[in-house]
Formats: C-alpha cells, structure tokens, sequence
C-alpha cells in the first residue's frame, strides 16, 4: 500500500472526479489516470483506478437500474468487446499519443457542433444508424484497452439521441461496467494486480462510493436540456485535453 502523502494529495481528488463521472458526470473520469499519474506511473495509476471503477460502477448501475436502453446496448457491447480484444492485441504496435490525438479532435469538432446547434435551437434527437453503433462500439473498447478514453466514442453515437437524462445515465453505467471488466483479464496477464495496488485501492474504496453516490445526486437535479449542454461541453473539455496530451507526446 502507497504510504507516500503526495500519493494521497493527489489521489485523493482523483477519486472524487471518478465518483462525479460514475453518477453520471460522464467524461469527467478520464482526469482521474493522467492526474494519478503525477505521483505514480501511468500503469500504476490505471491498475489502481480499475479496481475502484469496478465498485463505482455497482453503485452507478444499482442507482440507475430501472433506467437504461436495452437496443443501444445489445448494438455498441459486442463491438466494444471485439475492440478491446484488439487494443489487447495491438498495444506494442499502436500510439497511444495518436489514438488521444484522434479522439480527442474528433471530440472537440463534434462537441463545438453539436454546442453550436444548441445555441441556434436548431438541435434534434437523432438515431444514427446500427452499423455507426457498432463503430463506435469498437472505438469505444479499442480506445478504452489503449488510452483509457473510452467515453468521446460512446458519446459520439449516444448523446445525438437526447434520451432522458437518467436513460442516457443508465445506459452509459451499464455499458461501463461491462467494458471495465471485459478489461479485467488483460490486466491480470500483464501481472499488474500487485499486493500494493490492490491495497491501495481499497484504501480509497470508501471515498469511491461516498463520491459516486454524490455524483448522482448532483445529477438528478440537472435538468434535461442543462444536462446534454454540460455533456457536450464536457466532450470539448476532455477532447481538447487527448488533443494537447497526444499532441505533446507526437511532438517529443
């Protein structure tokens, strides 16, 4: 177990912004590994996150069991898995610095888009097509095995729809869950569940639940179109952060 008090400083906050994310704060989880990995290595910091994320996501799923949709699911789950699967395969051969790149710009120009719509009143739900789920379920797995950035994709096919707020919430907690332990048995070839990060881990574990049960009480008073805006701006937010990060390592 980490003893180190700068750990805790920084892990601490860290925690909480995946609590927020879990109760339905969605994008703002991928600042938890890249803030951890201040003070411990990326690795290190994503072994210790999982762990943690697969406890939020029980109390997520459990707060929004009666809300969720089954269709967008059975449509982006297999393709998640079959990405995840090839993120496994080819993490020696792939960038992770040009897959944040990529995801992160695509994010940022459909993001601004879809504010843009918002802003003229011109924004209607739309259903893309099955095969474009399938898609982005891939890109949803791929990315998350690759560079733990697994929302902008799933967003990419899901917020277009402007399902109820809980429903999207619901959909994404299920989804989430599934592709966190999809995930579980790569990291356990890798060897990376050590004594010290399992420890760790559930040191942090209270926290985790306490912030992820705020989460969703801070959401159930957002109101719907509030909450898509927040989404969309977030969506910005977190694809301009893959954009500098993935842009800074290309660079270097």
């Amino acid at each position: 177990m980490h003893t180190d008090p700068l750990f805790y400083a920084v892990a601490v906050p860290a925690v909480i912004i995946l609590g927020l994310a879990k109760g339905g704060l969605a994008g703002l989880g991928m600042l938890a590994v890249p803030l951890m990995s201040l003070v411990v290595s990326p690795v290190e910091a994503a072994t210790i996150v999982l762990p943690i994320l697969l406890v939020q996501d029980v109390v997520s799923v459990w707060a929004f069991r009666k809300a969720w949709d089954g269709r967008s699911l059975a449509i982006m789950l297999p393709g998640a898995a079959v990405g995840i699967g090839l993120g496994y395969l080819l993490a020696a051969r792939v960038s992770t610095a040009a897959v944040e790149f990529a995801v992160g710009l695509t994010s940022i120009v459909f993001g601004l888009q879809q504010l843009w719509k918002t802003w003229r009143g011109a924004l209607e739900p739309r259903h893309a097509s099955d095969w474009i789920g399938v898609a982005c379920g891939v890109g949803a797995g791929f990315t998350s095995q690759i560079a733990h950035a697994g929302g902008p994709p799933f967003q990419l096919y899901m917020l277009p729809k402007h399902l109820p707020r809980d429903v999207f919430v619901g959909t994404s907690a299920i989804f989430f869950a599934v592709v966190n332990w999809l995930k579980v048995p790569a990291y356990v070839a890798l060897g990376q569940f050590t004594s010290q990060n399992l420890h760790t881990a559930a040191v942090l574990l209270p926290l985790a639940v306490a912030s992820t049960i705020g989460g969703v009480w801070v959401i159930r008073r957002i109101s719907g179109p509030r909450f898509y805006f927040a989404m969309y701006l977030l969506l910005v937010l977190v694809g301009a952060r893959l954009t500098w990060s993935g842009l800074g390592a290309l660079v270097h």
